[in-house]
């Protein structure tokens, strides 16, 4: 009876902290910054009252709520925005961590008071930006595309980098005689294998999931979940980076034609906001507010070099051949936030059972706590004062949603239309489809429009069309086709059309005569 009251009770509290994790969001996003923060309160506040030191458990959660996180937000990115930038967002998550555990590292070996290995240990922890909280304080802010695009792709790429240079150089610590040419190798077997297994895995399970005919549709999210744990696990398995794998194989699925795709991210969303909510509460839970006061004249100074020193020397270094402005360098360098990544990292010394593993933990916790207060919440105001904040764009309209009809050979599709389509202001007559794609519905200002041959489309109109998967292709061809520019007659036609129009006629030239 006791233990199905304890089991109770238990249910109760992780009730309670769902919850209470998903009412902090409303605050988090009014005040700026990311909810984690909140999440972590939480968790320090029940540590009064729940003992949990367990680092094993910790690091498992945390490594399962990274896989969610950067699955959901390489789902989400869109190749055409990252292609501009990917050069600078690779230096940024390679030579930009190099250098920003270099100048942290330094720091913390005259700070800490502790050995060089170690005190490049601890740059390299917290050497990473955190994809949960670039995503989390960039969604919906009006940051010009570039620069938001650069920041998401270097926080969803930089993390294997910091991961690698962690677990060398615990591993340096423990075996002083190691290789460096074997550490460098393993670095670029890592990476190539991490990008190959990505790629093949995402192709994989695109093709998977959309032949495969579930008669249920919620299985497909379970579906396309497990395929981004088996391209973590599969790819770590074989000594690969699989933070690495996870992402590459996100940004495959989310740029291909993907059945029940918007699906699979509205529910990539919410596991991945529950995996936060967990990962933050226990994370808080293995702080004990006891041993803060001890550390944060450390932790602060720190935190200001990592924010106003070694950030910036990283972003201006790594980006010196690229095409960003002064202020743009500014912003990049301050955008910099350090979240799940940094602590994750923090519980590899624990487990190592380290001196100064929890010393470690404590500082990075304080670092990452500063991190996303103080730079949280400025990012936006900063953006607009430096006048980089650009204007409000809805979400990318010209994506094809596809669901899959059961066992049969047909799919549902929509789509929503804007100006830059060539369908907006047509006729659905005059669009020329096969005679086996029917329009079904047509949404129009909240309002349902049965759709008839001389239905006028506008943009902002969003189409349902039943149609076989056989014409998938030539369907999205017909409806993504971009509108012909409108031509305008130029002045230098006109100029010539003006003088013609002044030559004496054959007319006026006998009469001359």
């Amino acid at each position: 009876m006791e233990s199905t009251t304890l089991v109770n009770s238990l249910v109760l509290l992780m009730a309670g902290l769902l919850l209470i994790g998903v009412l902090t969001t409303k605050f988090s996003s009014r005040f700026g910054m990311p909810a984690l923060v909140l999440f972590i309160v939480v968790g320090m506040v029940l540590n009064r009252f729940i003992y949990f030191d367990n680092a094993f458990i910790t690091q498992i959660v945390g490594i399962l709520a990274l896989i969610v996180i950067l699955f959901e937000g390489g789902m989400q990115t869109k190749f055409d925005d990252i292609k501009p930038v990917i050069g600078s967002a690779l230096s940024l998550a390679t030579v930009g961590v190099l250098l920003t555990t270099f100048v942290v590292g330094v720091a913390a070996k005259f700070v800490l008071g502790v050995s060089w290995t170690e005190g490049f240990l601890f740059g390299a922890i917290v050497g990473s930006t955190d994809a949960a909280a670039v995503f989390s304080v960039l969604s919906g802010k009006n940051i010009k595309k570039r620069l938001t695009s650069t920041l998401e792709a270097e926080s969803g790429s930089n993390d294997p980098m910091a991961m690698f240079l962690t677990i060398s150089l615990i591993e340096l610590f423990e075996h002083p005689d190691t290789s460096i040419l074997k550490l460098i190798l393993s670095f670029v077997w890592e990476m190539g294998v991490g990008l190959i297994l990505g790629l093949l895995i995402g192709r994989l399970a695109v093709y998977v999931i959309n032949k495969i005919n579930f008669d249920s549709s919620g299985l497909y999210p379970v579906m396309a979940l497990g395929f981004a744990v088996l391209s973590y696990s599969g790819t770590s398995i074989i000594g690969g980076s699989g933070l690495l794998a996870v992402y590459v194989t996100a940004i495959v699925m989310g740029n291909s034609e993907l059945a029940y795709g918007r699906s699979i991210m509205h529910f990539n969303q919410g596991f991945g906001w529950m995996m936060q909510i967990v990962m933050f509460v226990l994370l808080g839970l293995l702080v004990f507010p006891s041993e803060l006061p001890a550390i944060i004249g450390p932790g602060l100074l720190l935190s200001l070099i990592l924010m106003l020193l070694a950030r910036p020397i990283g972003v201006f270094i790594s980006t010196i051949a690229m095409k960003y402005s002064f202020r743009e360098k500014i912003l990049l360098s301050w955008a910099g936030l350090r979240g799940a990544v940094p602590i994750v990292l923090a519980t590899y010394p624990l487990m190592a059972h380290m001196e100064n593993g929890r010393l470690f933990f404590n500082v990075v916790f304080f670092v990452v706590l500063t991190s996303a207060i103080i730079q949280g919440a400025t990012i936006s105001p900063l953006a607009e004062k430096m006048g980089l904040a650009g204007d409000v764009k809805p979400s990318n309209p010209s994506l094809l949603e596809l669901t899959a009809l059961g066992k049969t050979r047909s799919e549902i599709n929509h789509i929503e239309v804007n100006t830059s389509m060539a369908i907006a202001g047509k006729e659905i007559l005059e669009l020329d489809l096969p005679e086996d794609i029917l329009f079904t519905a047509i949404i129009r200002n909240e309002q349902i429009i049965a759709p008839r041959g001389n239905t006028r489309i506008e943009a902002g109109d969003t189409l349902y069309m039943l149609s076989p998967k056989s014409k998938r292709k030539q369907l999205k061809t017909i409806l993504t086709s971009p509108a012909l520019p409108v031509v305008h007659l130029t002045e230098e036609k006109q100029s010539v059309e003006e003088a013609t129009n002044i030559l004496p006629t054959t007319e006026e030239k006998e009469k001359d005569k």
